[in-house]
């Protein structure tokens, strides 16, 4: 196995401040606007984003966590496990509010599919972006593209894309894992 660190230290923390940036210039004063980190781990860079955002502006934007697993479309697919769902943590409702979707990776598209459908059920927001530290551009099986990038991965599937966070792995960090055959 192969592994090739791709962002890590002060490097990361520089991404994260020019997401944060890239907000305020887009939501101004953040009135209309509510993050949203997607279950699991898009709920670690959505709270990192609200404490950096707070930091750089003063204002503490409102801040969702959503869970899809019962809207996923592999759900109900041999092997899936509803005992690992985890839980939606959003007191307030989303209708005409710029709601920012916020995830780890994206590959596939298919959870933040997910996450669109599952943000029904709490309003009709006004408009829809997505922020994502990492995106895997040539592995999309549906046609959706973030707003806010951190880096971008040109990957094979073979491959895999692990993000580390300070608060609970020890260390911020982006791995790329190759498999040697």
């Amino acid at each position: 196995m192969k592994q090739s660190i791709l962002l890590e230290g002060a490097k990361f923390q520089i991404t994260i401040k020019r997401l944060c940036q890239q907000l305020i210039e887009n939501h101004g004063d953040f009135s209309n606007a509510v993050l949203m980190g997607i279950q699991p781990r898009g709920t670690y860079l959505a709270k990192r984003i609200q404490k950096e955002l707070k930091a750089m502006t003063g204002v503490e934007v409102q801040l969702g966590i959503l869970d899809i697993t019962f809207y996923r479309d592999d759900f109900r697919m041999k092997g899936a496990n509803p005992l690992a769902a985890n839980s939606t943590d959003i007191d307030f409702m989303v209708d005409d509010k710029n709601v920012i979707l916020i995830d780890d990776v994206l590959w596939t598209g298919r959870t933040i599919r997910s996450a669109m459908d599952a943000m029904q059920a709490f309003g009709r927001p006004g408009k829809m972006e997505l922020l994502v530290l990492v995106d895997r551009r040539f592995s999309r099986q549906i046609p959706i593209q973030p707003d806010y990038i951190g880096i971008q991965v040109d990957s094979i599937d073979s491959q895999k894309v692990i993000v580390s966070w300070q608060d609970i792995d020890e260390a911020d960090s982006i791995v790329l894992i190759t498999e040697k055959k």
